[in-house]
């Protein structure tokens, strides 16, 4: 896969840290020309001051015109990762209508405003593109105080089989990756007490959370022409957690 994303221009949403960060920097290494959005300046100027060659934007995903604007004026794209995303965690009654509205905006509003963009630009440009969607094992199985979470990532699967569907006849492929618990910098400070993490470690059949290695690995892979007959799935990366 290293030959195939030499010279190809990837977007890469939320791409300054976590799965997104990690992610970019695999592109990179295999000489993809990699433009990170996110709404965080800082870690933005971090990942610059680090990498040069990787292209850095800064926009706020809640605002639609703003972001239909900024994306527009990047170009062409052969790749896009939406990986930018928020997880609020309330349970099913004190979930508010705030917290609600804003992980749909950033969740699954946002990967319909920036994938329209990067769309229409591929199929101008008869490029036979693909388009990976940071999804979740939340679509899938209920989490406890995951209410709008779990309701969001079940529109990121809805939203990228429509995707798949309709952009398909143009050669561009939709899919989303579906992991458990990563242990991001801040998952591994989230779920480093045992006992918040004995009841999700033992539903998982491999017995640990993801790296994100594994995550990126997966995505590398969707993007790329080895899965050039894959469209419309969601790939859980999650140690048999859905299995069970």
């Amino acid at each position: 896969m290293d030959k195939y994303f030499k010279e190809k221009r990837i977007l890469i949403t939320g791409g300054c840290q976590g799965i997104g960060r990690g992610i970019a920097l695999e592109l990179w290494r295999q000489g993809a020309h990699v433009v990170v959005l996110s709404n965080q300046p800082e870690n933005l100027e971090k990942l610059k001051k680090e990498y040069p060659t990787i292209e850095t934007t800064c926009v706020d995903l809640r605002d639609w015109d703003k972001t239909r604007e900024t994306v527009d004026s990047l170009g062409t794209f052969d790749g896009l990762v939406n990986s930018a995303g928020v997880a609020i965690i309330e349970p099913f009654f004190e979930c508010s209508p705030e917290s609600f509205d804003t992980t749909m905006a950033i969740n699954v509003r946002a990967i319909l405003n920036v994938s329209q963009i990067v769309a229409k630009k591929m199929i101008e440009n008869n490029i036979k593109g693909s388009i990976v969607n940071i999804s979740s094992q939340a679509s899938k199985a209920a989490l406890k105080d995951h209410t709008a979470y779990c309701a969001s990532k079940g529109a990121v699967d809805s939203l990228t089989r429509v995707m798949a569907l309709e952009l398909g006849p143009h050669g561009i492929r939709a899919n989303t990756v579906n992991p458990t618990v990563v242990l991001t910098e801040l998952g591994r400070k989230v779920w480093a007490d045992p006992a918040k993490s004995q009841d999700m470690l033992s539903k998982i059949p491999m017995g640990r959370f993801g790296e994100v290695q594994e995550v990126v690995n997966t995505v590398i892979f969707l993007l790329s022409d080895s899965a050039s007959m894959i469209t419309g799935v969601q790939l859980p990366v999650d140690g048999g957690f859905l299995a069970t």
